[in-house]
């Protein structure tokens, strides 16, 4: 073999053996990403043994025990619903309420049936306070709400006795008792109410009304 061919033949195994280099070490790469990946498959197959510490296996299918999820509580949102829109219209601020009001020494309501004794028992503490209802401060369609609601709940827990504060109207324009006339006119249209009258001066006086309730249920 000439030295010319020799060389030559040297010079085109040049690229052939970089080509090889590069081979080889493209496998190694993969070799080395697919062993990473192994490794990665396997820290995550005991990831939750890793976390938890040792577990022992339960012994038979008689040992398993599942409770089913207990499900929520049924809202009955369309009741509530269908009572405050009976709220609302069994209480309407057109309610003329002054031919209904007993106008003695101080204005007091009776149902129809029900004997003068029982406002003047009621004036005079006969039936003790049981609960009470504050309107300071609310709007009238708030405070109009906020009654029928207390009356109702009041009526089915079986209470006798509350007393409605409304206020004087010290604070409002002119001073004149916005609520007042309104709460009477409300607590008449209530079927659950029996009587009312004018507070004693140490239960709030002109500023509130002592209500006398049908007597309701009380729940067990």
């Amino acid at each position: 073999m000439s030295a010319a061919f020799k060389a030559r033949s040297l010079s085109d195994l040049k690229p052939l053996r970089r080509a090889v280099q590069e081979a080889a070490a493209r496998a190694a790469e993969r070799e080395r990403l697919r062993q990473e990946a192994e490794r990665r498959a396997r820290a995550a197959r005991h990831l939750f043994q890793d976390a938890v510490g040792a577990v022992l296996p339960l012994k038979g299918q008689a040992e398993r025990h599942w409770s089913a999820p207990v499900p929520p509580e049924p809202q009955p949102v369309q009741r509530q619903r269908d009572e405050q829109s009976v709220l609302r219209e069994s209480m309407s601020d057109e309610f003329d309420v002054s031919t209904l009001l007993d106008v003695d020494d101080q204005l007091s309501f009776r149902r129809s049936g029900m004997g003068l004794d029982v406002t003047r028992r009621l004036r005079a503490g006969h039936w003790s306070i049981q609960r009470q209802l504050d309107l300071h401060g609310l709007r009238r369609d708030e405070a109009r709400e906020a009654l029928g609601e207390f009356i109702r709940l009041a009526h089915r827990t079986g209470l006798r006795c509350v007393r409605i504060v409304h206020g004087k109207g010290l604070g409002s324009p002119g001073r004149q008792p916005v609520l007042k006339g309104r709460v009477q006119a409300w607590l008449v249209q209530k079927k659950e109410v029996l009587a009312f009258v004018q507070a004693r001066p140490a239960d709030g006086g002109a500023g509130a009304l002592v209500v006398l309730l049908a007597p309701g249920w009380r729940r067990s």
